[in-house]
């Protein structure tokens, strides 16, 4: 029925914002959805399901992504916590990134789920799928060696006992 165009955040009074096109007479509107009860230590995820499955707005935010809701409450959320913008968008941008460096193993399970889902969302945007232009079904690809191989002493030994 409608097509998310833009989505935005407001400060005074908070609420989010969106643009969408009504597909049925083809007119451009903005939907102002106020945002209550949400501090600066108001968790960002639940705020944005929430908003999300709100019978009053479900139709209208169908196309936006869960994760671009919690990005703009986040947004809010340093606001009020009296960040400037760019310290905000700073520590957005090293949240929803993967450090490879990172030992996964020492997060708690909230903070995995999250990462998982980064993950996730990076292995879909990069994937190749049958219908993209450069699709290639059987890539065969020979890797340099700079170094002779070492072999592994355990390994050797375990192929002569078979």
């Amino acid at each position: 029925m409608c097509t998310a165009k833009k989505c935005g955040i407001r400060f005074q009074p908070p609420a989010i914002l969106l643009i969408y096109e009504n597909e049925i007479k083809g007119k451009i509107h903005q939907r102002i959805m106020p945002v209550r009860n949400f501090s600066q230590f108001s968790d960002c995820t639940r705020a944005a399901e929430q908003l999300k499955n709100n019978p009053r707005h479900k139709s209208y935010l169908e196309q936006v992504p869960l994760r671009q809701l919690e990005k703009l409450f986040s947004v809010l959320q340093g606001y009020l916590s009296g960040q400037s913008l760019a310290e905000t968008m700073e520590q957005i941008r090293r949240e929803t990134t993967i450090n490879p460096e990172e030992d996964l193993n020492k997060l708690d399970d909230k903070e995995l789920a999250k990462r998982k889902s980064i993950m996730d969302e990076l292995f879909e945007k990069n994937q190749k799928k049958k219908d993209d232009p450069n699709f290639v079904c059987d890539i065969e690809v020979e890797f340099p060696q700079d170094k002779q191989l070492q072999s592994c002493g355990w390994d050797t030994e375990s192929a002569d006992e078979f």
